[in-house]
């Protein structure tokens, strides 16, 4: 959970809110190790993977949770809830636990789902991994 101040008219609120960035999340080691590869880009590495994946449900004019991931700046922005990302570390985006299944009910895809929308590899999770560690560009 995370507590916000916000000061509307002069007076101070508390307000509760929380975000991806907020999220429990799973156990880092748990995680598959980012890949060895440099110089990974979205346009180049990453974008194809999304659009196998994500972009079914996270593309469009409706996007879930209103996390749009047909675009580096998209996915960089977040959605409803957030950033997923943490450029410079992996082990700290929502994103990369939620593709490992780490984060009970909110495995991306859904599991459910898994037969329309695989879910990424270990080795993808991996250059995912690469990809944000190295900056997310």
């Amino acid at each position: 959970m995370k507590i916000q101040y916000v000061i509307t008219f002069g007076i101070c609120a508390t307000v509760a809110t929380t975000a991806l960035a907020d999220l429990e999340l799973g156990d880092a080691s748990k995680l598959p190790p980012a890949a060895a590869k440099t110089g990974v880009t979205y346009e180049k590495d990453i974008k194809t993977l999304f659009e196998r994946s994500c972009v079914k449900c996270h593309g469009g004019e409706k996007p879930k949770s209103k996390y749009n991931m047909e675009t580096l700046a998209g996915v960089l922005k977040g959605g409803a809830e957030g950033a997923s990302i943490v450029p410079g570390n992996s082990a700290k985006s929502a994103l990369v636990h939620q593709a490992a299944d780490l984060v009970t009910d909110m495995e991306m895809p859904p599991t459910d789902k898994r037969d329309k929308y695989p879910a990424l590899t270990k080795a993808e999770i991996g250059l995912v991994r690469a990809w944000i560690d190295q900056g997310a560009k």
